[in-house]
Order: structure tokens, then C-alpha cells, then sequence
């Protein structure tokens, strides 16, 4: 980084802080969400890399968070890695995990709990194709990845140095591609999420039209579908990713071929899904080509969230407490264009969108009553993001 480049950083960084924390004050005094809840620590950033995706990303990025205003400051970036498209801790959060999109890898590091700095345990292969998604066992003992371009989950232990031992076992995904002859050309598993529970874990297959509940066995080790295995969506659908209410037995799917989000009946004891409601994710006045990319429900489980990337748009729904059915409040500029990820702080005030085309992450205050999204002035110039990771230990 040069010096005229550090100077304005840090001229923008000021004036952020003094917005971010304008922002921060008016959804609660001491800068906390209405439910006590804390930012983040640090703040972690997938992206792309590659020439062949058009990207501008140069690796993962880790930002101090501001425990008073929730702001972000630059600590370290990591480089030399292809794709680092999707993050996840472990359950100490110990030790930070990306996959390598495009690839077959995945890579452990090691995370300083003054710093938040990483450094590079080791790499594994997944067995397989792009991996995209990937999520620790609820024993903290076994890493489970989602190989989207060759249909698979694939399950490799977790070291007690944080490193991955070779793969066990490598779980095809059942199914045929749905109608989209591009898009769908098999299973395409594109997300891994456990129930709140720790008991079974939910795959959207965006290949087959089909949501999976899958159950882990650590003592043999084994994955495997539950009975019946899973629930289809509606044909060319393609649901992408899963987030699950905190309370509500209910788990919101978007979709992202036919942009729109289901509300789906969940029963914990089985891992059974029933669709109940499924709504368009862009407001009736767009016309034009849209894919939807992300859904999170916030911890206070009032509201759910989906980004849209040619709208781009994120999509604000209410969720009613009796029915867990959802209706739009509204819809709000992404700030930038493709908005393919974002991320709610763990404080419930700020959502953060990273705009993976436009090379930014642009900071929302969420309104506490209403869920409405109001831009701070915080943005991140950084290249090509697709993830964010919250460390809050």
C-alpha cells in the first residue's frame, strides 16, 4: 500500500467511525443490539482470485472490528490462494477453514485470539469439484464440504492441531438435473447448514431440486440421508442456500434460478421439511434477469433477509411469530452490484452485503422495529468478496 493510499484510507476510516457509530447509536444507546448481544471481534472475508472468473480478489482479508461502533479496520491479508470463496470456523473458533472454489482443496489455519491474524496449518483435497460450502460436526471433531460441481459431500477429520487428516468418506448425492439444461446438469449441492438442534444437517441442491437432510454419525464416522432423504422444490427452482429461525421449527430456502424464498415447516425429531409458502425475492415492478444468492434470518427472529444479484436488491420480510409465514417490508439497493453474500453482525444492528461485482462491502443498520435496512457510509474496497466470518470469542 502506498502512502497516498494509507492517507486516504485512514481519512475514510475516520469519517465511517464517526458514521457507523451515528448509526449504531440510534438502534441503542450503548451501540448494542436491543438483545445485548456484542459485534464481532474480528471480521473475516472470502473471494475469488482467478482470471478465469474475471476476479479482482488477492486472498482473505481480516478486519479488527470496533467493539464500540462496530466499524472495520484492515489487520491482515493472506494471499496466494486460489479462490477463497467460503469460510467457516470451527466450534472454538479456534481455527478458520476455506475451500477453494473451482478446486478440489480445502485449507486449515491457525487464528490468534489478540490479533485475529491467520496462518496456514495445512490443505486437503475434498474429492471433488468446486467445492462451495463447508461446516464442522457438532463434535468439533470432522469438517463436512459440499462439492458442488461433482455432487458430493465429503467428510475429513479435524486434527486436535486444527489441521484435516485425508477424507473418510465421500457421500454421492441421489438425482437427475432439473429442466435448466446449464444449470443444472446434476447434483449440485451448493450449502451444508446444521439445525439448531446439532441434529441433522440441510443441504439445497440447486442441481436437482431437492432440499437433503442429511445425519452424521461421528462414531463410525458416517454421513447419510435420513428417511425419506429429502423434499423437492419446484422444477428449475434451484434452491441454493438454508437458514433456520432460532425458535420457530421453520427454515427459510432461497432460490436462486427462479428467484424466490420458501418458508418450510421443520420437524426436528426426523428432519423433516414441508414447504409452506414460497414468494418472489424482487419487487413486482423488476422485470429483468435475477438470480437470488443469499437468505439469513435475524437472531431475533422477526425478520429474514435475501440478496439479489441483477435487482440487486436485499429483500426485507417479516415473519410472522404464529404462522412463520413471511411478508415483504420492502427492498433496498445493494449498494453496489452482485450482491452474493451477506452477513448480520452478531450484535442484530448491522448487516454487511458484499457486492462481489463492484468490489465492495457496504454496512446496513437494520431498523430494531420495523427490519428495514438504512446504509451507514461504512463500504470495504476489496476485491471480488463472497464470504464473511464473524469471530466473536
Amino acid at each position: 500500500m502506498t502512502a497516498i493510499e494509507f492517507e486516504r484510507r485512514e481519512i475514510l476510516r475516520g469519517i465511517l467511525l464517526m458514521t457507523v457509530a451515528s448509526a449504531a447509536t440510534t438502534l441503542a444507546p450503548s451501540g448494542r443490539a436491543t438483545s445485548g448481544g456484542r459485534f464481532a471481534r474480528f471480521a473475516y472475508t472470502g473471494c475469488r482470485t482467478t482470471k478465469e472468473r474475471g476476479a479482482r480478489g488477492r486472498g482473505i482479508n481480516v478486519f479488527r472490528v470496533d467493539p464500540a461502533t462496530g466499524a472495520w479496520t484492515h489487520a491482515q491479508l493472506v494471499e496466494n490462494l486460489i479462490n477463497p470463496s467460503f469460510l467457516s470456523f470451527d466450534r472454538e473458533q479456534r481455527f478458520l477453514y476455506t475451500v477453494h472454489g473451482d478446486a478440489s482443496e480445502i485449507s486449515a489455519f491457525r487464528v490468534d485470539r489478540e490479533s485475529g491474524s491467520l496462518t496456514l496449518i495445512n490443505q486437503q483435497s475434498t474429492g471433488g469439484k468446486n467445492p462451495v460450502a463447508l461446516v464442522p460436526d457438532q463434535t468439533n471433531t470432522f469438517m463436512i464440504v459440499a462439492n458442488y460441481a461433482t455432487g458430493s459431500l465429503a467428510l475429513l477429520p479435524i486434527r486436535q492441531d486444527g489441521g484435516l487428516a485425508p477424507l473418510v468418506q465421500l457421500m454421492q448425492l441421489p438425482g437427475t438435473g432439473g429442466p435448466n439444461k446449464i444449470e443444472q446438469t446434476g447434483s449440485h449441492p451448493h450449502h451444508a447448514v446444521y439445525d439448531p438442534a446439532g441434529r441433522f444437517l440441510i443441504v439445497p441442491d440447486k442441481g436437482v431440486d431437492r432440499i437433503f437432510t442429511v445425519e452424521f454419525d461421528s462414531t463410525k464416522p458416517m454421513l447419510k440421508l435420513t428417511d425419506p432423504g429429502f423434499v423437492s422444490t419446484r422444477p428449475g427452482a434451484g434452491p441454493r442456500h438454508a437458514s433456520f429461525h432460532p425458535t420457530l421449527p421453520f427454515v427459510y430456502v432461497n432460490y436462486e434460478l427462479d428467484s424466490s424464498l420458501s418458508a418450510n415447516r421443520y420437524e426436528p425429531s426426523t428432519g423433516v421439511i414441508t414447504p409452506v409458502q414460497v414468494v418472489p425475492s424482487t419487487p413486482d415492478t423488476f422485470v429483468d434477469a435475477n438470480t437470488s444468492a443469499e437468505v439469513e434470518v435475524h437472531s431475533n427472529g422477526r425478520f429474514v433477509y435475501i440478496s439479489n444479484r441483477g435487482s440487486d436488491v436485499i429483500g426485507t420480510y417479516a415473519i410472522d411469530a404464529s404462522t412463520g409465514r413471511v411478508s415483504p417490508v420492502g427492498w433496498t439497493s445493494s449498494g453496489g452490484r452482485g450482491p452474493r453474500f451477506m452477513k448480520i453482525d452478531p450484535s442484530g444492528t448491522l448487516l454487511h452485503v458484499a457486492n462481489e461485482l463492484t468490489d465492495t462491502i457496504v454496512t446496513f443498520a437494520i431498523d430494531p422495529e420495523t427490519g428495514r435496512l438504512r446504509p451507514t457510509g461504512q463500504v470495504i474496497e476489496t476485491g471480488s468478496p463472497t464470504c464473511i466470518a464473524f469471530a466473536t470469542i
